[in-house]
């Protein structure tokens, strides 16, 4: 039996290696034709089935696969939105990134796919699901795809090496210094230049440094090098006698 691409509905080149496995079925999935994403957080399914407004329009019931296909050692893996009578190809979407497929902010159930026609063309469709259970399986299969094509172990090598970075840079912020207990530091002083002083010599220029300003003089010596000022004569030593003075009480004494 030939092998169906499902992205195009057409039988593939068979060989020996080749084989397919379904990863995910189920019916009756809504699909609505969405307006384009106005918001960075995402799709908000609550919108596209508003009871008074609604933003989109549902267009199709489909029954969804997820396949892997294998050619020789060429893996992929698509989701198929079929009818679920007749198993014509609705439309299909390579699964080559997880941003292929959007879970909606605002529900579990909802999901935004990114489908591809055969001439490249890309639209974005909204799938809903009846029941959180299939939603749940759908959401686990793309998981298992992701695995497979090793779109997990990318992304985990990316994130292992930020991790690193961030250990390595927390690490070094974080680098211990402190002398661990039994270690020292030894200090080896350069001998080129001035020799260093003997102890007895250092001793000395320090004591003299500590007395380089001459100490008050004694108080025997004062009177040498501040002499004193004589204290003023008595009442006794100014009063002498006429002929101390040099004056003569004359013949008939009337100095007297």
């Amino acid at each position: 039996m030939a092998i169906i691409d499902p992205a195009t509905g057409r039988p593939l080149q068979e060989s020996d290696a080749s084989f397919q496995r379904v990863l995910f079925v189920t019916n009756g999935v809504h699909v609505y034709g969405i307006p384009p994403i106005t918001s960075t957080k995402g799709f908000n399914a609550s919108s596209w089935t508003s009871p008074t407004q609604p933003t989109a329009q549902e267009i199709f019931t489909a029954r969804v696969r997820i396949v892997e296909t294998t050619i020789d050692s060429r893996v992929k893996v698509d989701i198929a939105l079929e009818d679920g009578s007749t198993g014509d190809l609705f439309a299909a979407a390579p699964y080559t990134s997880a941003a292929v497929v959007q879970q909606a902010s605002d529900s579990s159930r909802f999901f935004a796919v990114r489908v591809q026609g055969e001439g490249g063309m890309k639209a974005t469709l909204g799938i809903g699901f009846e029941d959180r259970g299939p939603a749940f399986d759908f959401s686990v299969a793309l998981r298992e795809a992701g695995k497979i094509l090793g779109m997990n172990d990318s992304s985990a090598a990316q994130s292992g090496r930020s991790s690193q970075a961030n250990s390595k840079a927390e690490g070094e912020s974080k680098q211990d210094f402190s002398l661990k207990e039994g270690e020292k530091i030894h200090i080896q002083v350069g001998q080129k230049g001035r020799r260093a002083p003997s102890p007895q010599t250092a001793g000395t220029s320090d004591s003299s440094a500590l007395f380089s300003i001459a100490p008050p003089p004694d108080a025997g010596k004062g009177s040498e090098a501040f002499p004193s000022i004589a204290p003023p004569p008595s009442s006794k030593d100014t009063q002498k006698s006429a002929q101390e003075l040099g004056f003569d009480d004359g013949e008939f004494g009337e100095f007297q």
